[in-house]
């Protein structure tokens, strides 16, 4: 028989084993308690700040013996409450994928939502580990995101002063129009207005074009000089920390910086999580999913789940490969011999990859 003795229930005279989980947001986050039978013992919102994450720990404690606290969103609204709990020792479980079904008879609210997250660890359909993020493999995402934001950036500012020169006064379009993409940024960054105070040459309308069209290819010049810049810094520290970080990595064919600072960030500080070469090769999306059913068995299907940009990097290994790499144009050359086409060469070569890769993954914490 169940009871209730200062907030703690207890069965039997023992505490009983309970399972939390989080529905998180970027200033509150809402818990909800269950058992180990899935009856819901509490709900409770938490500010979203390190004091609300200790009171939402020991409000949780004060059920019963706290087997595992399943997470939502611990890659952006729940990392810092997911990286708390684990190192206060918890059991920590990454929940992304909500239960359809319970949201479309139920409906939606912060408490439903932390309750299905609580029975999704409860019923193991949540599984994964998060990311520590709190490691070098953590900074390395980060400046990639910059890096590829300034990458962004200096395109469009290119792409903008392309198309100013485009329309630019004859004379100073046929001054540019010629160049190849450095020499024409660094043709603008050259130009010098007559007058940096358009209004002052309002009443003669060609000089005010003229003078508007290099301030304006000016300013921009100047603006992808300077992402540029920024992107060659970034490029650097990246290098330096992706080598010191996976440096066997780095070794194999075809993996260069870029592609091995791809596979760090997917794997995440604590390499330990991904339990097999299996479970990393699902992790790129390139391990096939059976698709039998009826008389038809012994049927696989490509997977189209997983880290996209993983499976991109492993399509780009397998074509350096294919091209420069003698062992895999031998392999290619046999299985072409066999029947198969090339788009089915190349998924095989990158699950061959994907063990590969894992098996030079650091295998500790960073």
């Amino acid at each position: 028989m169940a009871t209730l003795i200062e907030d703690v229930t207890i069965i039997d005279g023992e505490n009983v084993t309970v399972i939390g989980g989080v529905d998180t947001h970027k200033h509150t986050h809402y818990a909800a308690v269950i058992d180990e039978h899935g009856r819901l013992l509490g709900h409770r919102q938490f500010a979203a700040t390190s004091p609300g994450y200790e009171a939402l720990r020991s409000w949780m404690h004060g059920y019963g013996n706290l087997a595992s606290i399943g997470v939502e969103s611990t890659g952006s609204f729940g990392a810092a409450l997911a990286r708390e709990l684990t190192r206060q020792g918890e059991h920590v479980i990454e929940v992304n994928r909500p239960n359809r079904i319970a949201r479309r008879m139920d409906g939606k609210s912060d408490r439903l939502d932390a309750e299905q997250i609580a029975r999704a660890v409860l019923g193991e359909t949540s599984t994964a580990i998060p990311k520590s993020k709190s490691g070098t493999i953590e900074v390395i995402r980060t400046l990639r995101v910059t890096r590829s934001s300034a990458v962004k950036a200096r395109t469009q500012a290119f792409n903008a002063m392309f198309g100013i020169m485009i329309g630019a006064p004859s004379m100073l379009r046929d001054e540019l129009i010629d160049s190849t993409k450095r020499t024409l940024v660094n043709r603008c960054l050259r130009l010098r207005p007559e007058t940096e105070d358009l209004l002052s040459l309002a009443t003669t309308p060609e000089r005010m074009h003229l003078a508007g069209t290099k301030l304006a290819l000016r300013d921009l010049a100047r603006r992808w000089k300077a992402l540029d810049d920024e992107i060659k810094q970034l490029r650097a520290q990246i290098d330096a920390l992706v080598t010191n970080a996976a440096p066997d990595l780095i070794g194999l064919h075809g993996v260069g910086t870029e592609i091995a600072g791809q596979f760090l960030v997917t794997v995440g500080d604590n390499t330990d999580r991904i339990r097999n070469e299996a479970a990393f090769a699902k992790l790129c999306g390139v391990a096939p999913q059976p698709a039998s059913s009826g008389r038809t068995t012994g049927r696989h299907r490509l997977s189209r789940s997983g880290d996209r940009a993983a499976n991109s990097a492993l399509y780009i290994i397998a074509i350096v490969r294919m091209r420069r790499h003698a062992p895999t144009r031998a392999y290619v050359e046999r299985r072409t011999a066999e029947g198969l086409s090339k788009r089915e060469i190349i998924r095989c070569l990158k699950r061959y990859i994907a063990r590969e890769i894992y098996a030079h993954l650091p295998q500790t914490s960073t």
